[in-house]
């Protein structure tokens, strides 16, 4: 098969390996793939995924976090080109969620050998993501990973651990109005919000894992009594599979969200990508609009 490949140097597994390109083309060719490696672009990581899509190659292959992923989504979603993951970020949800191994060798193989399923892809003002987007308090922590990323001295992890203490206590609520499908607005008073793309599963050890990405909807999740204990508590309900019935967040599915605030400008943090939109914020789901190559069940 041959693809073409895009690197991410910013990703978290990327950043100081400067034999990196030499590292992913060594495994890519010994699992028999003929692989093309797209040069830097002057204007950027998303030019770099046109010229890749634009080499005509059975498969664009993506090197990076969520944000790179849902980058190369956004161009191509709706077309026939397979998207291929190398798991090269800080969390790399999206590749947990479809069984992609972690390790560069093993997801090299998994590319050569698998399969091409189609999955959902959602938006929020014309930005498309794959796995969640947040509003409030945990959206400010993208500006300070943003900040300082490249940068992973002990000063910078400690400026971001105090970052995250300052969400949790000093942001304030926001007031919000909330749609479902076009019905009636609901208020809301929060610290924290979230959209994720199709629903998060309820099992034991299944931290933010997702069980469906064809589900074909929109998961909204409301924080109730939001603060550092309640984080504590939900990731523990979220491992031991109980958080559903620990009333922390009140949650529902719609095809279509749109949510309004008297604010100029919302933060808002998607795949790990933060950005300043402006409301009311619009999400809107793809139901199977992108092809990606995972493993073979």
């Amino acid at each position: 098969m041959r693809i073409a490949v895009v690197l991410n140097a910013s990703a978290g597994s990327l950043l100081g390996r400067h034999e990196a390109e030499e590292e992913v083309a060594r495994h890519l060719a010994a699992a028999g793939l003929d692989a093309i490696l797209v040069p830097d672009h002057p204007e950027g990581l998303c030019a770099r995924l046109d010229d890749a899509i634009a080499h005509g190659a059975d498969a664009v292959v993506v090197g990076g976090g969520d944000g790179t992923i849902a980058a190369a989504a956004a161009r191509m979603m709706h077309t026939q080109t397979a998207l291929g993951i190398l798991p090269l970020g800080t969390m790399n949800m999206l590749a947990k969620d479809l069984g992609i191994p972690l390790a560069l060798e093993a997801a090299a193989e998994a590319l050569a050998h698998g399969e091409i399923r189609a999955i959902d892809v959602a938006e929020v003002n014309g930005h498309a993501y794959l796995c969640n987007s947040v509003i409030g308090s945990p959206s400010w922590l993208g500006r300070h990973r943003e900040r300082h990323r490249g940068k992973a001295s002990l000063r910078t992890r400690l400026a971001f651990a105090l970052a995250g203490l300052r969400a949790f206590w000093r942001h304030r609520p926001l007031r919000l109005q909330v749609e479902l499908d076009g019905g009636r607005a609901v208020r809301l008073w929060t610290r924290a919000l979230s959209v994720a793309n199709n629903r998060f599963a309820e099992g034991f050890g299944l931290v933010m894992a997702r069980p469906r990405l064809d589900g074909g909807e929109l998961a909204v999740y409301v924080a109730r009594r939001y603060g550092l204990w309640w984080w504590v508590r939900l990731f523990a309900g979220m491992f031991l599979g109980t958080w559903r019935g620990s009333r922390l967040v009140h949650e529902r599915a719609a095809r279509s969200v749109v949510i309004r605030s008297p604010r100029r400008g919302l933060r808002v943090m998607s795949d790990g990508e933060a950005r300043i939109l402006s409301p009311p914020l619009t999400y809107r789901m793809h139901p199977r609009a992108l092809r990606v190559i995972v493993p073979k069940a």
